[in-house]
């Protein structure tokens, strides 16, 4: 993008006022501190007259939005025929709320910049474009209570999440669970992960800890999450028991 604007003589403020975004965007995005916006690079590319050049790097550059450790595992997300996730930390990604994603970000240590806050929520929001796909994939969750009752953000935006989360578990292609506190037997204790299946037929499991994460392609990790999986299922409460759990917690807010 610099290259290609020094080549017209165009200076940052120049191209700015063309585009109608501010000057220190257009230097954020030139020294890779901002991660560009879809319809940003679409403009840019037209202005400075790229001829596609700008718009072939959309694909990596949405990669870009999401940390290191998640990318391969977001595009394997994107591209799924089937999804199920199991979470006893928090409310999973695909079903939070801004509000919510922003506190979740938010509570990190060491803290991040408020400028790659907003990235990472843009980038989590985008990725539930998922339960609007066509045809869409068939998902389930399963949720463990204690992160539905974790008041991250506060009370209001507590709300915010249960209701998104309860109006999720209506959709004709998603299940959501509720694995309640008192169970006595609970498959999952030892942490979240996701099992994905693509249009290939390829059965994959993610999981994630402490900005770790791990693919797993093998047959053997994936039938074992699999399993448990399944196990986990029938210890939780059904789809319908946890609609009605949802909007117990709802009323004690």
């Amino acid at each position: 993008m610099r290259l290609l604007r020094e080549a017209r003589g165009m200076t940052r403020a120049e191209l700015a006022a063309k585009l109608g975004y501010g000057e220190a965007l257009i230097e954020s995005v030139e020294l890779g501190r901002r991660i560009p916006r879809p319809e940003f690079i679409d403009v840019v590319d037209v202005v400075l007259e790229a001829g596609g050049v700008l718009k072939a790097a959309k694909k990596e550059m949405a990669r870009a939005r999401y940390p290191a450790f998640f990318r391969d595992a977001a595009q394997l997300e994107a591209e799924a025929v089937e999804l199920h996730v199991y979470a006893n930390q928090a409310v999973p990604g695909l079903l939070q709320t801004e509000a919510y994603a922003r506190a979740v970000f938010g509570v990190l240590r060491p803290p991040l910049d408020g400028a790659v806050i907003d990235e990472r929520v843009a980038a989590r929001l985008a990725r539930q474009e998922i339960f609007h796909r066509k045809p869409p994939p068939l998902m389930s969750f399963v949720i463990d209570e204690s992160v539905l009752r974790r008041p991250l953000g506060g009370r209001d935006v507590s709300r915010g999440q249960l209701e998104k989360v309860l109006l999720v578990g209506h959709m004709r292609h998603v299940e959501v669970q509720v694995m309640p506190l008192g169970r006595e037997e609970n498959a999952g204790m030892a942490g979240p992960f996701t099992l994905i299946e693509t249009k290939e037929e390829r059965r994959i499991a993610y999981m994630e800890v402490q900005s770790v994460s791990r693919v797993h392609s093998e047959r053997e990790p994936v039938r074992a999450l699999e399993a448990k999986y399944g196990t986990l299922r029938a210890q939780a409460l059904t789809p319908c028991e946890s609609r009605g759990y949802v909007e117990k917690l709802l009323g004690e807010l």
